[in-house]
């Protein structure tokens, strides 16, 4: 095994050990175990698990907030959104160990720790589009940050939720979530209550 190969096995014997028993319950001598090599080995790759830790949650931080950017540019339809949050539920449900890992890191309402951070950047992006989208309504775009950061943590529960119940279908859970945002949205009166209500 080449040394880049090596490598890409401890990375994913990790993820996997720390998906399924986080960073304390997690071990070297576990991890070399079954890479079949020494110690030493994860040693002269990662400097120890610390190391190896920072370099899979990095990974998948990455992965995410490329998705997420990737997923916000362009138009702003219905379509699109729920188009976007079946690619967020399936990367959940095809990298459940990555997200497990982000998911231990901090808990969404929290603003400090990987994973938090990380929603704070999709809610900032996200606060952009609401920016507009409240304008162009005649509603006050400074309320922008709050509604951004009721619809990510609304999508982060969710998806935490899913990850385990995995029911119903990807599709459905995310045509709930758009129908219950994109409706809530476009019914909003400027005043935080119901249009509807009067």
């Amino acid at each position: 095994m080449t040394g880049k190969e090596r490598r890409e096995q401890l990375l994913d014997i990790g993820r996997r050990l720390f998906a399924e028993r986080g960073f304390e319950g997690t071990s070297i001598e576990e991890i070399a175990a079954q890479a079949d090599v020494s110690k030493p080995v994860v040693y002269e790759h990662f400097g120890g698990k610390e190391g190896l830790y920072a370099v899979v949650v990095d990974r998948e931080v990455e992965r995410l907030l490329a998705m997420a950017t990737a997923l916000l540019d362009g138009d702003h339809t219905r379509d699109k959104f729920e188009a976007g949050a079946v690619t967020l539920l399936r990367y959940i449900e095809e990298n459940a160990d990555g997200f497990r890992i982000l998911v231990r890191d901090s808990s969404p309402g929290s603003s400090t720790g990987t994973y938090g951070t990380l929603l704070s950047d999709i809610a900032g992006q996200v606060e952009y589009i609401l920016a507009d989208f409240l304008s162009s309504r005649g509603h006050d775009p400074k309320l922008a940050p709050l509604y951004a950061q009721m619809l990510v943590g609304m999508v982060a529960f969710t998806g935490q939720w899913w990850l385990d119940a995995r029911k119903p279908k990807v599709e459905e859970v995310a045509a709930a979530l758009i129908d219950l945002a994109w409706n809530g949205l476009s019914r909003l009166d400027g005043n935080g209550r119901d249009s509807a209500r009067g």
